[in-house]
């Protein structure tokens, strides 16, 4: 009798044990919060991109995860965002631009760097392979950041506070650019005057003259209303934006292992969404500031010539991140 009561009661232990430990994970998982960020509105294809993540990993989780975006630069701008994202604090995923994070990973430009992708099949063969997977590595180890996924699309040209249409009138022109070198060395071979100053500035440098313009694409140009300050669009087509989906090394460690593969598997898709919603918008939003008369286009009559330029800056930039296999992979690809 002694030994049945006794069994009874390991029983009713252990059904104890397994109640408080799935109420234990499920409190976990309840109290398990994301926190995003994206400097601009609900608007903005990041934005969506990031809200769409959110949607795919709670669907592949096994449990249930808060997502907390900020947005409209309220945690900074994104150079800002690197050393949250290395310290695991206050932010956990973002999208971010490549250049932005080249203090802490010198390659990982490599794969924005301008005319780096001959047209858009070229951009989403590479974007959907494995190719730029040495630079995830590279990230990985160096910033303790990981590409989940990649997203981008925006086609990128030059905006000015005067018409420039051939090399002739790009020689001198004061532009920003971001603060990766290799951004200012392919502009400087093609005899402009770039500069890296802070995103934030940028406006009120074009107003006051420091700088002559810009190059960015259709989306962030209205976003913040660049038009007002700068209302000529040169079509240089140098670049289609490649944005990694990013998270923190730290968070992501910290999360469970299912929700690990959810996040992974979520970053992938989520990318495939945004590069699709990007690039279909970035015409449209262009063909707005057109119509509203906020934007006045003009052809580059002597692009060929540009890509014949930045050929030798590409190689040797390359050359000297010891990634001239990997140019040479994607330019293959």
């Amino acid at each position: 009798m002694t030994l049945v009561n006794s069994t009874k009661g390991l029983v009713r232990a252990a059904a104890i044990v397994a109640t408080v430990t799935a109420t234990f994970t499920a409190a976990q998982a309840q109290d398990i919060t994301l926190r995003g960020a994206s400097q601009f509105d609900e608007n903005h294809a990041f934005t969506k991109t990031m809200e769409r993540f959110a949607e795919l990993t709670n669907e592949y989780y096994d449990g249930e995860v808060a997502f907390d975006l900020r947005l409209n630069g309220e945690l900074g701008m994104e150079a800002d965002y690197v050393t949250f994202l290395q310290q695991g604090v206050a932010i956990d995923y973002t999208i971010m631009a490549p250049s932005n994070m080249a203090t802490f990973a010198p390659s990982i430009p490599l794969m924005d760097m301008p005319f780096l992708f001959r047209d858009q099949a070229h951009w989403e063969a590479v974007l959907s392979s494995d190719v730029l997977k040495p630079l995830e590595e590279e990230l990985l180890e160096k910033a303790d950041i990981m590409i989940v996924g990649y997203t981008g699309g925006g086609v990128r040209n030059v905006i000015s506070n005067k018409p420039i249409s051939n090399l002739e009138e790009l020689a001198g022109f004061k532009m920003r650019v971001m603060g990766a070198p290799i951004q200012a060395q392919i502009f400087s071979a093609l005899t402009a005057a770039p500069s890296a100053i802070s995103y934030s500035e940028v406006y009120n440098a074009i107003q006051t003259g420091v700088i002559d313009g810009f190059e960015n694409e259709a989306a962030s140009i209205q976003n913040l209303k660049f038009y007002e300050v700068a209302p000529y669009l040169t079509l240089t087509k140098h670049a289609i934006t490649v944005r990694p989906i990013v998270v923190s090394g730290k968070s992501f460690r910290n999360m469970p292992e299912d929700l690990q593969a959810a996040v992974m598997k979520a970053g992938e898709e989520a990318g495939a969404f945004g590069r699709e919603l990007e690039s279909r918008e970035d015409g449209e939003k262009l063909q707005e500031m057109v119509d509203a008369g906020q934007l006045t286009l003009q052809e580059f009559a002597e692009r060929d010539q540009l890509l014949e330029m930045v050929v030798p800056v590409q190689d040797d930039y390359a050359a000297e991140l010891g990634a001239t296999e990997l140019l040479t992979a994607i330019r293959a690809k």
